[in-house]
């Protein structure tokens, strides 16, 4: 017993030693900034260095500045974790989403409920799937609704997900602040489910709405609720090449924002979208502010024939900027480099 406590001690000391030579490493590295100069691992059965995701986010030091990769084996982890703002270049690579799950059940409110937060600059994530499992499959005579209860709130800039999902019922994803590229992710939910500030780029993705058993009845659904204030604010949500599917009837998007924009293109959308599209929530009056646009879909949900009068319709100039990874939010060129583990 004695040895075995000898040699996990030992295990450990090396495990910091060399996370923080990671650190020193990394002002000796500047010209290869997509290297991941460490790797720690996290094995819900007890065979990696960590057990839970934030021991491991816990363990790296503040002010990292390469590129750490958290390797997370297959399992159910039943936690909730944040990377604080001092933790930045964190790469955590799961075993796929279906494989590598991630779940909690918080909902007292919109800012502390999410399973998943990161307030950190520089992140990559791959292979992983986000649930908040409040409210999903479950119905009360007493709550005519569901209430918020998040999977992820993203806050940091130069944020980038990988074939990862995101699962809920209302405001499922926070893309609060901060460039986010979404890269063949799944989301779903119910109500302002990919909802906030953020300048996002979700491109060959597919977008689930599902109201689960509150879908019942006539009750409309709403799949984005972008929060643009001022007409000089560079956020809004780009989805390209994407489907947009599920059961019952939604909403495009809501305008949480006097001056909200979403993007939709050469996309499919089924019938789960209703005719008028979109709603302008409490900013009637604002409408010429809004941009919204539908450009090239397909599918039953894509005739603009009955959308809203105040729809856009931008040049392909205009159009470009924002159809464009590079030009709407990878204008430094970070995407390129991000870490790549096959």
């Amino acid at each position: 017993m004695q040895s075995l406590q000898l040699f996990s001690c030992i295990t450990l000391l090396l495990l910091y030693c060399n996370l923080f030579i990671s650190a020193f490493l990394c002002k000796l590295n500047e010209a290869n900034p997509f290297i991941v100069t460490f790797t720690i691992t996290v094995d819900i059965s007890g065979h990696g260095n960590f057990t839970t995701i934030q021991s491991a986010i816990d363990s790296i030091p503040s002010g990292n500045t390469k590129w750490i990769r958290i390797q997370i084996f297959a399992g159910v982890y039943r936690e909730k974790f944040t990377i604080t703002y001092d933790k930045t270049c964190i790469f955590l690579d799961g075993a796929g989403r279906h494989a590598t799950l991630i779940e909690w059940g918080d909902h007292k409110l919109m800012n502390s409920s999410s399973t998943f937060t990161s307030v950190a600059e520089n992140l990559v994530v791959k292979g992983i799937g986000f649930k908040n499992t409040y409210n999903i499959g479950l119905y009360s005579p007493k709550q005519k609704r569901p209430r918020a209860a998040l999977a992820a709130e993203i806050l940091g800039d130069k944020a980038a997900f990988y074939n990862c999902s995101f699962s809920g019922m209302q405001d499922t994803l926070w893309d609060a602040v901060g460039r986010h590229y979404f890269y063949q992710c799944y989301i779903q939910g119910g109500i302002d489910f990919i909802f906030g500030d953020g300048q996002s780029f979700y491109e060959q993705s597919v977008v689930h709405y599902s109201l689960g058993t509150y879908g019942h009845g006539t009750y409309l659904g709403y799949i984005t609720a972008q929060g643009r204030d001022l007409a000089d604010d560079p956020s809004g949500f780009v989805f390209k090449d994407c489907e947009i599917l599920g059961e019952g009837k939604a909403y495009l998007g809501r305008a949480w924002g006097a001056f909200s924009r979403v993007i939709i293109a050469n996309s499919k959308l089924s019938d789960v979208v209703v005719p008028q599209g979109w709603d302008a929530w409490f900013n009637v009056g604002h409408e010429v502010q809004f941009t919204y646009v539908e450009v090239d879909n397909t599918g039953l949900g894509a005739d603009t024939s009955h959308r809203v009068p105040w729809l856009k319709k931008l040049s392909v100039g205009d159009l470009d900027q924002f159809l464009s990874v590079d030009r709407f939010i990878n204008h430094e060129g970070w995407i390129a480099n991000l870490p790549t583990i096959v």
